[in-house]
This record gives structure tokens, C-alpha cells and sequence, in this order.
């Protein structure tokens, strides 16, 4: 699991929001209760005066003293349990609750962090990779060949469409499961509609399940937000400017579709050449051609994608307009 320190306590204050809940939760039910049926409080009082009473024999022995605890608190108990119960309480209604019984709402047993934060992990990461809804439906278990037609090849490869799709998803596969200890680049390029942005939600589902921190961004929406890092100094765009070069995945889709100028460039330059130096993966996808992406970018961009990343070409035909033919099959 790899949370930053931002993300761990911001789960953190969320558990302890449950258990502060909670203990309001059951400060009020004792209130109400003690009001309804007085006995209640008394009961409660007769145990802790027991159990003090009890810490006193063990301390200065003497058998006249010594009374068997655990009996008389039982006996109580039973006796307040019957009372709610008489009074349409349910017999747990005086206790603490909490939305895991495991871990009690601290998110951990035994020192080990408990499946319940996991699971929160997992939803905070799914918020903050700003694809959360899209990735129900774009994702390895819905992603389909069909639309990868065998009479159509990629030029430089001699493969079919659908040869060249089914290596780009082993490769993609790879990426995954070798992503803790090696981490690195995948470029997507080819013409529109071939697949590159939904191959890049099915790696980001299966990353932000197994608790990787992955952040998606149109390069239009990653230059704007740096953009108003910069040059305006804004609070939330600088938040998440940080999260740039230190999540686990980046993903920048459409790479070639903003407005390319001297400050879009060198920031592209520095955000691929950080995350490069620091050992952290990013993907990204365009629909340039390799002469156009060269003409469009630096040659040292170029050079340091086509050093550290994996080069992927999708070929076919536009799948959006397939779909659409098909009736959104």
C-alpha cells in the first residue's frame, strides 16, 4: 500500500470522526435511558463501585473481603439488559458501537492495518485519480478485441490490429504486475478512437485497486493546473501540483490536443524528467503521429520518452464510431 503522508492522515481524522460519533451515539442513548429507567444508573454505579471494591481486596488481601467480581457484575448485567428490554430497548443499546468491529474503528489489529482501511484506502485513492466513475465501466473485464479488425496492420510491425492490441494488453499486464519494483513509462500513439485512453483506465483501475496512488489528468487540464500554480499562485492548484511529480502513476491523456507554448513545454519537460529521477511511472497517451509529436515537442522531450518508455502503437479503426454503428454494443 502506498499512501502519502497527506492521504494517511486524512484517513486517520476519518476514524477518529467515526469513534467521536459513536461515543456521542452512546453518550445520548445513556442519557436517554438513565431519564426512562433510573434503575439503569444505578446499576452502573453498584459495578464500579464492585470493581473498586474488588481492586481494594487484592490489594489488602482478607477473606472476608474477597467476593467473586465477575458473578455480581453478570448478575447486573442480566438485571439491566431485562430493564431495557421491558422498555423497548434493544439489550446492546447502552453500548459503544462501531462501523468495523475488528479493528473498533482504528484501523488496526494487532499493530496491522485492518481490511477496513484498506478498503478506505482504496476509495480515497479511487476520488482523488479524478476518473473514479469511469473506471466502472473501463476496465480489463470490459475491454474487448472485437473491435481490432485482422485486415488492418500496423505498418512498421507487419501485425494486424488485433495482434497489435493483444500485445499492447500483454505489455500493459506486465506493467502492472511489475510495478513495485520496477517502475516506468508507457507512451500510447495512434489515431483516434484505436483505444489508448480506455487501455490507460484498465491499468489505472487495476493500480488504484491494489492501493497505488494514480492521478489522471487531459493534458489540457494538467497544463491549466499548472498553469495556475505558477503564475497564480492558487492554493488548491498548488496541492495538487505536489501529488504531480509524487504519485505512484501518472497518467497524461490527449498529449498534443492544448496549446502548445514555450511554458507547456518546458513543464512537460520537467514533470517527465522529475518522475523519470525520482522512479515513478507515468503513461501517456497522443494522437500524433511520432514526426508530428517530434515537431510539436523538443527533441529533448522526445528523447527522454523514447529512452524510458515503453512505445506503444494502437491500430484500427475509430471504436467510438464502431460502437455507435452497433448501436453502443
Amino acid at each position: 500500500m502506498s499512501l502519502n503522508n497527506f492521504q494517511y492522515d486524512a484517513l486517520m481524522r476519518a476514524y477518529n470522526e467515526k469513534q467521536l460519533n459513536h461515543k456521542h451515539e452512546q453518550d445520548e442513548h445513556i442519557r436517554q435511558a438513565y431519564d426512562k429507567i433510573p434503575r439503569l444508573q444505578e446499576i452502573d454505579g453498584e459495578i464500579a463501585s464492585l470493581s473498586l471494591k474488588k481492586a481494594r481486596a487484592l490489594l489488602l488481601p482478607s477473606p472476608k473481603d474477597d467476593f467473586d467480581l465477575s458473578a455480581a457484575i453478570a448478575e447486573l448485567s442480566e438485571e439491566r439488559t431485562a430493564l431495557l428490554q421491558i422498555h423497548g430497548y434493544p439489550p446492546d443499546y447502552l453500548e459503544l458501537k462501531y462501523d468495523c468491529p475488528f479493528c473498533k474503528d482504528t484501523g488496526y489489529v494487532e499493530n496491522q492495518k485492518c481490511s477496513c482501511f484498506k478498503k478506505a484506502a482504496v476509495d480515497l485513492l479511487y476520488i482523488q485519480s479524478n476518473i473514479r466513475e469511469i473506471l466502472e465501466t473501463e476496465n480489463f473485464e470490459n475491454f474487448s478485441f472485437e473491435y481490432y479488425p485482422q485486415d488492418i496492420t500496423n505498418p512498421a510491425t507487419g501485425l494486424s490490429a488485433l495482434e497489435t492490441a493483444q500485445d499492447a494488453v500483454d505489455k500493459a499486464w506486465d506493467f502492472i504486475d511489475r510495478f513495485q519494483e520496477h517502475p516506468c513509462g508507457l507512451f500510447f500513439y495512434g489515431d483516434t478512437g484505436v483505444g489508448k485512453t480506455y487501455l490507460s483506465h484498465c491499468i489505472a483501475k487495476e493500480l488504484i485497486d491494489r492501493a497505488y496512488f494514480v492521478l489522471y489528468f487531459s493534458s489540457f487540464d494538467l497544463f491549466d493546473l499548472l498553469a495556475k500554480n505558477t503564475f497564480q499562485k492558487d492554493a488548491a492548484a498548488s496541492d495538487v501540483a505536489g501529488f504531480i511529480y509524487d504519485c505512484d502513476l501518472l497518467i497524461i491523456d490527449d498529449l498534443g490536443t492544448e496549446l502548445t507554448n514555450n511554458f507547456v513545454a518546458s513543464q512537460l519537460f520537467c514533470c517527465i524528467n522529475e518522475r523519470i529521477m525520482n522512479h515513478k511511472s507515468t503513461i501517456i497517451s497522443t494522437n500524433l503521429a511520432m514526426d508530428d509529436f517530434l515537431e510539436t515537442y523538443s527533441e529533448r522531450i522526445f528523447s527522454r520518452i523514447s529512452s524510458n518508455y515503453t512505445m506503444l502503437k494502437l491500430v484500427g479503426n475509430d471504436i467510438r464510431i464502431q460502437k455507435k454503428l452497433l448501436g453502443g454494443k
